[in-house]
């Protein structure tokens, strides 16, 4: 499986049988993400930079609220990251799928810390993709506890300060420095199979595709 970084929150996991696309981000994040096909489209809210479906082709099935799917063989489950309803993002919906035997966290827009109910069904991921930019998503420190307490295998940075980006968002540099590692070369896909997924954590960032 191949994961790429379309920019901001946008991802898109391309399976043996199938596409998923998480969270598509309209031009005023600063990506231009458009003509995308999918099978599968995931929204972890209906904010208007997670849920830009101009961005796609063809008919794919959304997603945008809580519960468990199975799609074109992709098994889905979708939990709501904050019980508070007074929180910011208590809208937020955080995605698990199990793909070609892979297991991906996106945490889509979370800003708190997750619950224990949340690390149950969320934790342990082989891939956890997080927010880490700051403002209404995690800044580096709530995004490295997360990390430190959701256990993956392998952490991809999102939503953080890019040449693209718009909006007051930090670098990812400071993520880096919350959990105690460098910056590595940036990759233009991640291409994962189940015996490749390593045995310590490991933070692999990505290159938005342009």
């Amino acid at each position: 499986m191949d994961i790429y970084w379309l920019g901001h929150g946008c991802f898109r996991f391309r399976g043996r049988d199938a596409t998923v696309v998480t969270d598509p981000a309209p031009p005023t994040t600063g990506y231009r993400i458009k003509g995308v096909a999918a099978d599968v489209v995931t929204q972890s809210s209906d904010n208007v930079e997670v849920s830009y479906r101009q961005a796609l082709t063809g008919e794919p099935k959304f997603i945008n609220g809580p519960g468990e799917y199975e799609i074109a063989g992709v098994l889905i489950t979708g939990v709501r990251t904050a019980h508070d309803p007074e929180s910011s993002d208590s809208r937020n919906v955080a995605y698990v799928f199990d793909l070609d035997d892979v297991r991906i966290c996106h945490l889509g827009s979370m800003s708190h810390k997750p619950s224990s109910e949340d690390v149950e069904v969320i934790g342990g991921a082989d891939v956890l993709i997080v927010p880490v930019g700051g403002g209404k998503v995690f800044d580096a420190q709530r995004a490295a506890e997360a990390v430190s307490l959701l256990e993956p295998k392998i952490v991809i940075p999102m939503q953080y300060q890019t040449d693209a980006s718009t909006g007051e968002l930090m670098p990812v540099d400071r993520f880096l420095k919350e959990l105690g590692m460098e910056a590595k070369a940036a990759e233009s896909r991640l291409s994962i199979t189940k015996s490749n997924v390593p045995a310590t954590t490991n933070v692999v960032l990505l290159n938005y595709r342009s």
